[in-house]
């Protein structure tokens, strides 16, 4: 049997429901019922070709700022290393809101599948601390240590 998967490479367990989509447009208030009238039938799930340029670098971030607006989240990727004064932004990304909550629905879906085979993440918890200050604190150097070492005998 074959699987398919989604745009966001999550297996497709049945093809989506027209009546299920006008629902969830309509309670996030971005559809009426006469609009919903005039969309096309939803396209059956396909397998899209993603090209990956060669050139394309990839960022690391370890830190996230989310915006949003009435029609678009955008989210800024950025890393703050140890001793940096300030994070800088490695990637920018702009979604519209429903692209973003079936993003955040892959995302889950792939961190339940990761954590089944490899073990629950834990989130740091430094009492009365953020979650920032916990995992951004500032970097302390390390102690001297209480004796010099010794040289190796001859």
């Amino acid at each position: 049997r074959r699987r398919r998967y989604s745009v966001l490479d999550i297996p497709v367990k049945k093809k989506p429901c027209r009546s299920r989509l006008k629902r969830d447009l309509q309670e996030n208030h971005l559809l009426d019922k006469e609009t919903f009238m005039d969309l096309p039938p939803p396209r059956p799930a396909s397998n899209i070709p993603i090209e990956i340029p060669p050139d394309l670098q990839p960022a690391y971030a370890n830190l996230a700022r989310i915006a949003h607006a009435p029609a678009e989240f955008v989210m800024d990727f950025a890393r703050l290393l140890p001793g940096d004064s300030k994070a800088i932004v490695a990637a920018r990304v702009i979604m519209s809101p429903i692209a973003l909550k079936l993003f955040a629905q892959a995302v889950n879906e792939n961190l339940a599948r990761y954590e089944a085979t490899f073990g629950t993440i834990n989130i740091p918890n430094a009492g009365t601390a953020s979650l920032a200050d916990s995992l951004f604190k500032p970097m302390h150097p390390p102690e001297s240590p209480q004796d010099p070492p010794k040289e190796p005998d001859k």
